[in-house]
Formats: C-alpha cells, structure tokens, sequence
C-alpha cells in the first residue's frame, strides 16, 4: 500500500517560551535554578506575564522529532491537542511553517495551550517551567484515523502514558496503523516517565511496538537491569527494532541476533543537550522510512543529535539537509 506520509507523531502540544531572566526572577518564584518544575495554569500565566519578549516555538518531544523528520525531506504529520487561544495559534503556525501538517482542532473549552516556560541566566543555565494545560487532555475523538492509516511509522511520545484519555488514544491509533500496514515506534521520553508506568510500558512494547527509542537511563528503568548491558539483552527480541542512545558512548541498535553499534558525531562545543533523543529519533525514522539500513540509519540520527546539542534549543537552526550532504554524502 502506498503511504502518503513516512511518520505521524501523537505527543504533547507544547510552545516552548525562551527567554532572558535574571537571579532575581528565579529567587521571586521560588524556583530552583537548572530544574524543570511542573506548575498549574495560574502559576504559568503570572511567570508569564513577568517574563521580557522571547522566542516562542512549538515544542514537545514528539513535535521536536516530527519537524526535525519534515527538515529533512521527510513526509511528516502531528496528532496533539493545544486550546483555541494564542498560543495555540502561535503552535500550529509554527509547527506547519517546518513543513509538518497539524490538522488537530483546537479546543474550545478546558484548559489553555500548554507551554514550556525556559527561563535562561546570565550563567547559561536553563531552568524550565512547564503547564501541560490543554495537550494531556488529548483523547481518541481527536485522532484523525486517516492520517494514522495513511503513515509509514507512527510515532508515540511515552510523556503522554499519564493520561488515560492519552493512553486509549494511543492503543487506538497503534492498532489502526499496523491494520493499514504501518508500523509503530515508541520513545520511552524519560526515566522517571518509565518507572511511573513500567508494566504497561512493558506490554506496550511486547504487544504494539515495532520500534523502540530509549537512552541509557530508560532501558534499565523499564527492566530494573543493573546494566546497560543486561537491558539491552532484556529488550532484544521483544520488538523489531530498539534504537539505545548512550550520549558520548553513540548508540546501539538491536534487531533479532544484530547489533550495531554507532559512534557519536561531536560537531563542537557541547551547549545543550535538550532535544538530542528527539533529533536521534528524527534522523533515525528518516533514514529507516525511506529504506536504509541500520546502520545509516543510526549514524543519520547519531548526526541529527550531535548537531543539536552544539545550540541552545531543541531545534536544529542550521539545515539538516546540507549537514547530511556535508557528513554523509
């Protein structure tokens, strides 16, 4: 079956907020410097009523890989539910100015556009302020089931295993995507995120999950292992692909008996580490929907991430074509 779209993410719907703060700021709210704290809406609108101007971009791990997929060339879609309001707005513009379509309507009622408050010091320390607001009340009525049905791999953020409403839609679109013959990729998001929920990740990665992206961390969280090693061998098998990331080890690709092990690129100084398991993702799926072995697949997401983490932010600000044209031929 010809697919029009090689990956759709389902994930938070996220505007990430970066802006210029000083110590003043951060002792003002309480806020521990270098953290991410989870606030509620009141919370969030006041931090940003007392913020100067910034960058507003959309955000969200499923979201970040998504436009790093459209960068590119590939054919890319997003599933995530952001409010009726400006930042919405300021979501969806920016998420399809990549090159992504988000077809998601917004909703009319509950809570607003969730957003990522990143407060960075004159020190170069980022300390993150996150709403999730509208984006965890996603639910399978908001699934467009042709765009699933129409994409070579969809993607699945495990941030959003908190909701339930999130987890249905998820299981739904799963089994929509593998009876349309497409297959489906997970990123464990994070370990706390993992030993939250690790039977029902477990059973989601032995049951629905042909690929599965996870860093070092992660892996032995969702197997209690006392190494990278006896997770890896815990994972091996359970699902067709997994994809580990190990930050300046590179990365390990499992497949039945196969292991490929890929360097890591180091393109400069490192600034920021944010975004680098999304870009891992992006260059990877990039490479496996159109058709390359793992191997280049692996050093496509290995590139993707080392160029990230040479910036701040989560989205690559140079071309990613002409850094894949430079690097890989």
């Amino acid at each position: 079956m010809t697919k029009h779209f090689d990956v759709v993410g389902i994930g938070n719907a996220i505007v990430d907020v970066l802006v210029q703060a000083d110590d003043d700021l951060l002792d003002n709210f309480e806020l521990t410097k270098g953290t991410m704290a989870l606030v509620d809406e009141h919370q969030a609108e006041t931090l940003y009523a007392s913020v100067g101007p910034g960058l507003e971009t959309s955000g969200g791990s499923a979201a970040n890989t998504l436009a790093g997929v459209a960068q590119l060339g590939g054919r890319a879609g997003f599933i995530g539910r952001v409010r009726d309001d400006q930042l919405g707005g300021i979501f969806a513009h920016d998420i399809r100015s990549v090159g992504a379509r988000f077809d998601t309507p917004a909703a009319t009622t509950g809570p607003s556009t969730a957003r990522c408050l990143i407060l960075v010091t004159p020190d170069a320390q980022r300390t993150m302020c996150t709403y999730l607001g509208a984006s965890v009340g996603l639910d399978p009525a908001d699934l467009d089931l042709d765009l699933v049905a129409q994409t070579k791999v969809l993607y699945l953020e495990g941030y959003l295993w908190d909701s339930e409403e999130a987890k249905a839609a998820f299981i739904a679109a799963a089994e929509v995507a593998r009876a349309h013959g497409g297959e489906v990729a997970l990123s464990l998001s994070d370990a706390f995120c993992v030993e939250r929920h690790r039977d029902s990740f477990q059973e989601l990665v032995d049951g629905h999950v042909d690929i599965l992206f996870a860093n070092e961390m992660e892996i032995t969280a969702l197997y209690k292992a006392n190494s990278f090693e006896e997770a890896a061998d815990q994972v091996r098998g359970r699902c067709k692909v997994a994809a580990l990331t190990r930050s300046e080890l590179g990365s390990v690709i499992l497949n039945g008996s196969g292991t490929h092990s890929i360097e890591p690129f180091q393109l400069g100084p490192l600034v920021d580490t944010t975004g680098a398991g999304d870009l891992y993702a992006a260059g990877f799926l990039h490479g496996y929907t159109q058709g390359q072995g793992l191997d280049a697949c692996g050093r496509l997401g290995s590139l993707c991430a080392g160029q990230v983490v040479t910036q701040l932010g989560p989205r690559p600000q140079g071309s990613l074509k002409e850094l894949v044209a430079q690097h890989l031929g």
